[in-house]
């Protein structure tokens, strides 16, 4: 299990709207993307995706860009991965192919895999953006503190 570049980028880009999602007003791909260094293209790209799928919603005009399109602790990690990455949370397991010749050992493999891939799930479905924020910023705290 790895978190790919694509959701890495998009949960940066998103954390980037749950800061400003209080003031109403929506941030421009070039203000997220100068941000969170992520590039131009690829980001307009992945909040196409994120609004496709009624995450992210855009406004159009000379003060549009992106806002959230619910609130930030209505959107689960697993929404996010799940709609980037075209996975289900009930077929987590389809990257372990049933083989009907296989050994007893690779049966039991299989069934830890699956039970691996139901835990990481359960993590992702039980973290918001704004639990992510919190921790983000609860993280910043940490690093101001001073030890004498």
């Amino acid at each position: 299990m790895e978190l790919s570049c694509k959701s890495e980028y998009a949960l940066l880009a998103l954390l980037e709207l749950v800061d400003h999602y209080a003031s109403g007003e929506p941030l421009q791909i070039r203000q997220i993307s100068a941000q969170q260094n992520i590039p131009d293209r690829y980001l307009e790209q992945l909040l196409a995706t994120l609004r496709r799928a009624g995450i992210v919603r855009s406004q159009r005009g000379a003060k549009g860009g992106y806002l959230l399109a619910r609130e930030p602790g209505d959107i689960t990690l697993l929404d996010v991965v799940s709609c980037l990455e075209g996975f289900d949370a009930k077929s987590a397991t389809a990257d372990v192919p049933p083989n009907s010749d296989q050994t007893l050992g690779g049966t039991v493999i299989g069934e830890l895999w699956e039970e691996a891939c139901q835990a990481a799930n359960a993590v992702l479905k039980g973290c918001s953006l704004k639990d992510l924020r919190d921790r983000r910023d609860a993280r910043k705290q940490l690093d101001f503190m001073y030890y004498i």
